[in-house]
């Protein structure tokens, strides 16, 4: 019984998080184009600090107690799942394209970040001068992302009426929103995220903990999948929805939120020592993101195939891991 209401408790987190994922994408359109800036300002900010909650959640709780591989193992999976099977999954559903301030400023942080912690873990710690260099980098990364946000306006947002002047309350789906509107559907949309993952987590780590999988295990794996589902859900809807700025913002801003957010803030209240995330888990980390940058370099696109390479080589990792590669 206590298995049968596991899988009920995954099945029905599941469907809160589309649900979700399907409102916060349209309240957020509709806000990009009230405010009259691009949607990957919003991905990059609004977006990607909602979706990154579980993951702060998760990432402070287990650190408070004392399951510090729990919590680290976490961010680094979900910046692995973030970066390959999200985009991949994304960019297979309709091809992503990039800006090209993206390419030059906000995936070069993102990439910069992914060295920084490995770094700072290297020694198999997160004291807390290292947690507190990732929070400077955190406040850096906000003021330069607010800075240049009304001048990265893009050719999506704002919506464009039928007689070529702009339409500030058509969001890119056609639906007229006020700006009250907007900021209720991505607040119920972000509370469903959170609530939804929140209960897949708990009945996988149920299910997995029963096997015995080892505490670095369920927090690359199924925690970070639980808590990367917010970021799934929403890149996926949004690339359906024609809205790749949201989708690709959502994965750069989350990967970026992860790691100075979510482990600066944790590592200053408590300290963390980290003995189960492997140099290898590391490098595929920071080699998912060097790889995202490279495809959106070469053509401003992440295409189909592209997205293929990155959600097989997702798969490879994951079987790896699976197989007992930890």
């Amino acid at each position: 019984m206590d298995i049968l209401l596991d899988i009920l408790m995954i099945v029905g987190g599941v469907a809160v998080v589309l649900w979700g994922a399907d409102k916060l994408t349209v309240g957020s359109v509709a806000l990009a184009s009230r405010m009259g800036v691009s949607q990957m300002v919003i991905g990059l900010t609004v977006v990607a600090l909602g979706t990154s909650m579980p993951e702060f959640c998760v990432s402070f709780v287990s650190a408070l107690k004392g399951t510090a591989d729990m919590a680290v193992g976490n961010v680094v999976g979900s910046n692995i799942f973030n970066a390959m099977l999200i985009v991949g999954a994304a960019a297979m559903v309709a091809p992503m394209s990039v800006m090209r301030q993206t390419v030059r400023k906000d995936l070069v942080f993102a990439v910069a970040a992914s060295m920084i912690m490995g770094a700072l873990v290297f020694d198999q710690s997160i004291s807390r001068a290292d947690a507190a260099v990732l929070s400077a980098l955190f406040f850096v990364y906000m003021w330069i992302t607010l800075k240049g946000a009304k001048g990265a306006t893009s050719a999506d947002t704002p919506a464009m009426g039928a007689d070529g002047t702009e339409n500030d309350d058509t969001t890119a789906t056609g639906q007229k929103f006020q700006m009250w509107k907007a900021a209720m559907w991505i607040t119920v949309g972000l509370a469903c995220l959170i609530a939804g993952s929140n209960v897949f987590v708990s009945g996988a780590t149920s299910v997995a903990l029963a096997l015995n999988v080892p505490e670095a295990v369920v927090g690359l794996t199924i925690v970070a999948g639980g808590t990367s589902m917010p970021e799934l859900a929403t890149s996926v809807v949004a690339a359906r929805k024609g809205s790749s700025g949201i989708a690709i913002g959502n994965v750069i801003g989350s990967n970026v939120f992860n790691i100075l957010f979510v482990v600066g803030l944790t590592g200053v209240v408590c300290p963390m020592t980290v003995s189960g995330i492997t140099y290898i888990d590391l490098a595929v980390m920071t080699g998912s993101m060097v790889l995202l940058w490279f495809f959106a370099y070469t053509k401003l696109t992440i295409a189909r195939w592209e997205g293929a390479v990155l959600t097989g080589l997702f798969l490879g990792y994951m079987g790896w891991l699976i197989a007992g590669g930890w």
